[in-house]
């Protein structure tokens, strides 16, 4: 019987105040047309389409990539879907994802003709943050950034800011070919 205070499962006990919170896990995006929106994710950003649970059985997709995945759901409706000329607010809703080089990125959207809004966000410790702004074939918007260059500091006593763990969540099998395989580490220990 474990005790008040110990270690339960593989993780610390935490205050009951504390989310038991590890990282994103996905983000499910409403489509037109999944097959237009996997062609997207996967040749716009990257992502791999991975299998789904056979119980789901509605017209869909998961991807994966980066630590995060994306789920795509047909709609059954286009009015629940933005505007395709809604434009591009970078104050509005939007998904980030991190990058190491926004003009690799620049470079891709302007190779595939979408339109995009650039920005570049200075702080007052000297570091700049580029943007680029884009929306998928279905006006949901993206932004790709360059965040690191700004260092996060929590405000007030909002709390701590928590990483993930050294590990991968859910766990990723890469066999030698790259395909599906079994969930195995890879050689330095990290999940691929």
């Amino acid at each position: 019987m474990e005790k008040k205070g110990e270690a339960i499962g593989n993780r610390e006990n935490t205050s009951k105040d504390e989310p038991l919170l590890m990282a994103l896990n996905h983000v499910s995006r409403l489509c037109r047309s999944v097959k237009d929106s996997i062609d997207f994710y996967t040749k716009v950003l990257g992502f791999v389409l991975v299998e789904r649970p056979l119980a789901l059985d509605f017209d869909g997709a998961w991807l994966f990539n980066y630590g995060v995945g994306i789920h795509l759901v047909q709609s059954p409706d286009d009015e629940r879907l933005p505007r395709p000329d809604h434009g591009l607010d970078p104050m509005d809703n939007h998904i980030s994802f991190q990058c190491e080089d926004v003009g690799a990125v620049e470079e891709r959207l302007k190779e595939m003709n979408i339109k995009y809004k650039k920005r570049t966000v200075k702080d007052e410790g000297g570091g700049a943050i580029g943007q680029l702004f884009f929306n998928d074939p279905d006006g949901f918007m993206i932004e790709i950034c360059n965040c690191e260059n700004v260092k996060l500091r929590p405000a007030g006593s909002s709390g701590r800011i928590k990483l993930p763990p050294g590990r991968h969540n859910p766990p990723v099998g890469i066999d030698s070919n790259g395909g599906r395989g079994d969930d195995s580490p890879s050689r330095d220990g990290e999940s691929q």
